[in-house]
């Protein structure tokens, strides 16, 4: 059978959050692309549906309105603040109260992916916007100045030809494998599970998100964020080189953790677990990934975007969508989609990270000792209000603020 064959300038290969928000930041610029996802949506996708500040920030750059339609959503729900929970069983809750008037973003926003990721592709742009669900990429060839992307679609054969290649497409990533290599390095790489619950006690009224974090394990955290209708998402994650050099198994960390821990398990006697546990993988920003080259550009977990300290991705995958189609954008303008016009692309996508990246390098290296006597000091509750307070409202600020790229 004669393969399907698509000429497009631009194509994005993956349609999640980072892939989706290149999306319609080209849509909105005007500049008509392809954009194929190897699922049909809705679908799930494995992570702890935390959606934070970032989020907010790229789709109030986007659509103002959007932010108030995410807002006044019931799928959405809105965490106040976080209680943090130490390995002595002392809790500290740090509540966000906005003042003033405006619009009060709050400090975090929970939503399964199975909804917010099909959420985001209803937006995209028909006008110039060719979504394509259903379509697996099976390989891509360089051929002189254009990228050919073989996939299929029930079993047809597609032939995308294209001038443009963003790979959108996660931690598997097709396209990294074809411009790059998807080389693990443990140091800069974590395993994450999740489960859903119903009916954990004490979860509170303004639904903070709960961090726990156990004595013998640096740089590991539970967490439980609350969802709509009483569900709670609940993961824990831990970088991969401590995984391996101590033979853990994640899965059965975390059913120890919520059945035999004290701090915890006595939450979890009369809830309702909703599945079984389920894993994925997350590439750190520390690994510092190059993620642009000659006609190409990597977004999101393919570009190892994931904040090593806190393991959100959403939002810097996101921001790399905007800043993505804001490079393309001048690349089209020239109709030059050579390396030159991407030099700076991978310095705009990991600056705001760069904190957290300092933080990361530096805390992985302490001992046990030394990693609970900071978390327990932090938690005392005047040193952690201060801080939180303080942050939090330069976060709000900043989410409601344009987004600044350069080129």
């Amino acid at each position: 059978m004669a393969a399907e064959i698509i000429e497009t300038d631009i194509c994005i290969v993956g349609a999640g959050p980072s892939g989706v928000t290149t999306s319609l930041f080209l849509s909105k610029m005007g500049i008509a692309h392809t954009i194929v996802d190897a699922a049909v949506f809705p679908r799930d996708k494995v992570c702890g549906d935390g959606l934070d500040l970032k989020v907010m920030r790229v789709l109030n750059q986007f659509d103002p309105m959007l932010v108030k339609e995410v807002m006044s959503d019931v799928n959405f729900s809105k965490s106040w603040g976080c209680k943090i929970i130490t390995a002595k069983n002392k809790k500290t809750n740090l509540i966000y109260k906005p003042t003033g008037n405006g619009m009060h973003y709050p400090f975090f926003m929970v939503s399964k992916r199975a909804y917010f990721d099909n959420f985001l592709t209803k937006k995209i742009d028909k006008v110039y916007a060719d979504f394509r669900q259903g379509v697996k990429v099976k390989k891509i060839e360089r051929q002189e100045n254009r990228w050919k992307i073989y996939a299929e679609k029930d079993s047809a054969l597609v032939e995308i030809n294209s001038k443009m290649l963003v790979g959108a497409d996660g931690d598997h990533s097709v396209v990294l494998r074809t411009v790059g290599e998807r080389k693990i390095n443990r140091k800069h790489y974590a395993g994450g599970v999740r489960q859903y619950w119903k009916g954990i006690s004490d979860i509170q009224d303004d639904k903070c998100v709960e961090l726990y974090f156990p004595k013998k394990l640096p740089l590991a955290y539970l967490w439980m964020f609350p969802l709509p209708d009483g569900e709670v998402n609940v993961g824990c994650g831990l970088v991969s080189e401590m995984l391996s050099e101590k033979s853990i198994d994640l899965k059965a960390l975390l059913e120890e953790l919520i059945t035999r821990d004290p701090a915890i398990a006595h939450r979890f006697q009369h809830a309702e677990r909703l599945d079984k546990t389920v894993g994925w993988g997350l590439p750190l920003a520390s690994l510092q990934r190059k993620a642009s080259g000659d006609g190409w550009l990597l977004v999101g977990d393919a570009a190892s975007l994931i904040c090593p300290t806190t393991g959100e991705g959403i939002g810097p995958g996101m921001m790399s969508g905007f800043i993505a189609a804001t490079f393309i954008q001048r690349a089209v303008q020239e109709n030059n989609f050579a390396r030159e016009m991407f030099v700076n692309y991978d310095r705009e996508i990991s600056r705001r990270l760069k904190g957290d990246i300092k933080s990361y390098n530096l805390v992985r290296n302490l001992s046990p000792i030394v990693y609970n006597f900071i978390i327990n000091t932090l938690s005392i509750a005047g040193i952690a209000e201060f801080y939180f307070k303080k942050k939090v409202v330069d976060w709000v600020k900043t989410a409601q603020k344009p987004i600044d790229v350069n080129m």
